[in-house]
């Protein structure tokens, strides 16, 4: 018994404690679980309204993503407050946390610099086939807060920096609705050239995916005349789905005209 009644005055004080403050330990966690499921509920639903809308889709996952953080954040201030930690000093705390992490993580936060960027100037959209230095190539999915991502021709997903792809030089190839086939090629001796520059003319006039009207008309012309043969230079217009099935075609149908491998563009 003696044991017993020396234990008490610590059993006594925990269950004192527990009793004040267990409650608001509960009541943290309560608001934590409930802000972290409003937090998704709102994301979700954000992202289903935009879309079936006509806002851009650049757009949906960063704006889904700050909703979703600024209610985990605000959460986290709440919950901390209710275990008697003042507003005022977590707004310190966070500030002085940010200033450290954002010395530390200076490469992240160009990446956020750069994301918001890409949205506000928009030099490419969700679906745009892009092509920037190195490897980075690929049709656009999504442009995050940090990364964009791509699927290349092959179907392998990329991520990508965003500071990497605003700080260098970014071909769009579906920002026009048209593209331009351009083929060089050398004749084989004995063709008369009137008579090659008249079939071509004809071989382009022929396809209905060529535009044929206003300085978009197709083109033909001799480029130059060398010991081996006659160059020609012949270019087109067309829509950009048939541009490489267009290109394909003339490289087919021209072949019989060619002495050595044609040059396309």
């Amino acid at each position: 018994m003696d044991s017993i009644d020396r234990l008490r005055p610590a059993y006594d004080s925990f269950s004192a404690i527990a009793v004040t403050y267990g409650i608001d330990i509960l009541l943290a966690l309560l608001i934590l679980a409930v802000g972290w499921w409003i937090s998704n509920a709102v994301a979700n639903t954000l992202r289903r309204t935009l879309a079936r809308t006509n806002v851009d889709a650049t757009l949906t996952p960063v704006l889904a993503s700050l909703a979703l953080w600024a209610i985990r954040v605000v959460a986290i201030v709440a919950a901390l407050g209710k275990l008697g930690i003042a507003a005022a000093s977590i707004l310190t705390v966070l500030g002085a946390a940010g200033l450290a992490i954002g010395l530390a993580l200076q490469g992240t936060l160009q990446n956020i610099a750069a994301g918001l960027m890409l949205l506000l100037l928009r030099p490419f959209r969700v679906g745009d086939y892009i092509e920037g230095v190195g490897t980075t190539a690929g049709t656009v999915n999504e442009i995050g807060l940090f990364t964009t991502r791509l699927t290349k021709a092959d179907g392998i997903i990329m991520f990508v920096p965003n500071s990497l792809i605003w700080a260098n030089a970014i071909t769009n190839y579906s920002a026009n609705d048209r593209r331009r086939v351009v083929i060089n090629f050398q004749a084989q001796h004995g063709l008369k050239v009137e008579r090659v520059l008249e079939e071509l003319r004809k071989l382009m006039s022929d396809d209905p995916r060529i535009v044929q009207d206003g300085p978009s008309a197709p083109w033909v012309a001799v480029t130059d005349y060398t010991d081996t043969g006659v160059k020609y230079n012949l270019g087109a217009w067309t829509s950009r789905s048939d541009h490489q099935y267009v290109m394909a075609d003339l490289l087919r149908k021209i072949q019989p005209y060619t002495r050595e491998q044609a040059q396309a563009a």
